[in-house]
């Protein structure tokens, strides 16, 4: 979002046109068929920009005593382990690519967050428009430093559980390596789901005073339910929503609840878009629609001035007959 000042005192923003992502992640519950749904869903009915799954090495990522412990919640767990439950949901590489070109059959975007190294240069021998890094992994610099020197498209990255030093200490590894004009930052609260008031929206003007200047672009990923929230994020310069997708809300999982379903998805492409549209100043101090009503509602003082005159006259006349009559 830029800022145009016109010389009078009136300023106007110019806002980008919203670019909304369902994040697929783990919804699709390790099934290629509810994966291929969901992409046509995503793309046909609800009309999104861009759809994200997204990519795991386990075993790379997790420490043994991780990979081997029970899942937190077992009623949501799809193996005896955290490791198994997690290789379960996983998608190959090769699978990854079916799912890029299920994407470009349907006309939408594919993406994938990367939660590894090795997970990274899979993704990115796909060459998708953008690679995402997830909060929990966004002080992983091995990784971004590996993103930044090998790979071309634009990186999105999230902000959640983040301190304000280990954000700049993010931006600059970006900005050294000439990269920063590439990156998406996100204002993201990681929690599933999290009530209003752990929402912070204002967090994004801190964002954009911070480094809209310095980055390609700030976001919105919000874990919350409804869609109101992420219509105010935008209307406060995020120009990029992304909101977790799934089927069925009732299916299970852990991110299934802080999730949109598809009429949800459709109807927050359709909010934004029509508050994409009203967001600007009048360029001319009466539109062409209010002329109608203008010629026919708006008060004419000449001619109630006439009128006021000759009913004055009237009152004169009325007023010299009844004193002549007395």
């Amino acid at each position: 979002m830029s800022f145009m000042n016109y010389g009078d005192g009136r300023g106007e923003f110019m806002y980008k046109p919203p670019y909304v992502i369902a994040e697929a992640g783990c919804n699709h519950m390790g099934q290629m068929e509810i994966a291929h749904e969901m992409i046509t869903t995503a793309a046909i009915f609800c009309r999104a920009d861009a759809i994200k799954f997204q990519k795991r090495c386990p075993k790379e990522l997790l420490t043994p005593e991780q990979y081997n412990a029970p899942h937190p919640n077992p009623y949501n767990s799809y193996g005896k382990t955290y490791g198994e439950h997690r290789e379960f949901l996983e998608f190959t590489a090769e699978e990854h690519a079916q799912l890029k070109k299920w994407c470009e059959e349907a006309g939408i975007t594919y993406a994938a967050s990367v939660w590894d190294i090795t997970s990274a240069k899979e993704i990115a021998y796909l060459r998708p428009d953008f690679i995402k890094i997830p909060s929990a992994c966004n002080n992983h610099f091995a990784m971004l430093q590996w993103l930044c020197e090998n790979y071309e498209g634009e990186i999105q990255l999230s902000f959640g559980m983040t301190t304000y030093m280990e954000k700049e200490e993010i931006v600059q590894l970006f900005e050294k390596h000439g990269r920063a004009k590439d990156l998406v930052l996100f204002h993201c609260v990681s929690g599933y789901p999290i009530p209003f008031s752990d929402v912070y929206l204002l967090e994004i003007k801190r964002m954009r005073e911070q480094y809209e200047d310095r980055v390609k672009e700030i976001g919105f990923s919000g874990h919350h339910l409804g869609i109101a929230v992420d219509v105010a994020a935008y209307t406060l310069g995020a120009s990029v929503v992304e909101r977790h997708y799934t089927l069925d809300r009732t299916w299970k999982g852990t991110d299934h609840a802080a999730s949109l379903e598809p009429d949800g998805v459709r109807k927050l492409v359709r909010n934004l878009k029509a508050v994409y549209e009203a967001l600007k100043f009048k360029k001319e101090e009466i539109i062409p629609i209010e002329m109608e009503q203008r010629n026919k509602l708006k008060y004419r003082h000449e001619y109630m001035n006439r009128e006021s005159s000759l009913e004055k006259t009237d009152d004169k006349i009325f007023f010299n007959k009844l004193q002549h009559k007395r």
